[in-house]
């Protein structure tokens, strides 16, 4: 099955994530719990050059440097605030942060052994020249690998919010190609870029908030989920609120345990 031909509509307006501490509490802890599981499938020896495409604030950057050694790691993102949190972060010291956009990489030619994306492929308008860019800058024989949200599967951290909101009769914007967080969308989008040995593979992690409310602030970092809360009345944010305790069985205090489900895909550069 060819996606080549997907992209040929209008693309939805960008989703802007403008504030690093917000989206690391919000998605970047769990980002890095899909993290280790994932390069652990990656499978790849220590001392590559790698990129992180779409890097963010870096969460994904982190557990890269520590749990990879590797010689070199380049992260590119779009937002400054972003790439501001990211540079702030120990472990990434040495890490080289670039600008720029994920579908026209300032890179040069075969630069990197290894390209990453951590839950970006959705995030993008043409998810097919996201994935061949990432295929140019790597050297033959180099990995091309990413790991999103299987949104379709109801596996987003947020997604009891999301649920809330739509039974609310308030509008839930997906990201402008949530199509390719499916496993078979990402496998068709990596045969499509021209990689061999196509694999796909789906991670289930699990994360502790304190309390129900610890959750509920932590859904602030979404630029989507800000906007519709500060828009609504206090009696309908009360209403929402309790709507997704009732959703999630919550009737105290205490600390609140929830799943979420990341789909993956790797392929081979000939």
């Amino acid at each position: 099955m060819s996606l080549a031909t997907t992209t040929d509509m209008p693309a939805p307006p960008a989703f802007v994530f403008d504030d690093g501490a917000a989206y690391e509490l919000m998605m970047g802890r769990w980002s890095a719990l899909v993290a280790q599981p994932f390069m652990n499938w990656l499978a790849l020896p220590q001392g590559l050059a790698w990129l992180d495409d779409g890097c963010g604030d870096g969460s994904f950057t982190e557990s890269l440097v520590l749990h990879q050694r590797p010689a070199s790691v380049i992260g590119v993102d779009p937002s400054p605030a972003q790439l501001r949190f990211a540079r702030r972060r120990p472990a990434a010291a040495g890490v080289r942060f670039v600008e720029g956009d994920a579908q026209a990489l300032p890179l040069p030619d075969e630069c990197v052994d290894v390209a990453v994306m951590a839950l970006v492929l959705f995030f993008l308008p043409d998810p097919l020249q996201g994935a061949r860019e990432m295929v140019r800058v790597v050297r033959a024989g180099g990995t091309i690998a990413a790991y999103h949200w299987d949104l379709a599967g109801g596996g987003l951290p947020l997604q009891p919010i999301v649920n809330a909101v739509r039974a609310e009769g308030h509008g839930s914007r997906q990201p402008p190609s949530a199509w390719a967080a499916a496993l078979q969308a990402s496998q068709a989008l990596w045969r499509d870029a021209g990689l061999l040995d196509v694999q796909t593979r789906q991670f289930q992690v699990s994360r502790t908030f304190d309390s129900f409310e610890a959750y509920w602030s932590a859904a602030y970092g979404s630029p989507n989920l800000r906007g519709l809360f500060a828009s609504l009345p206090p009696a309908d944010l009360q209403r929402l609120s309790g709507r997704v305790r009732r959703q999630l069985g919550v009737a105290g205090d205490g600390p609140l345990v929830l799943t979420a489900t990341a789909n993956a895909v790797k392929g081979r550069k000939g």
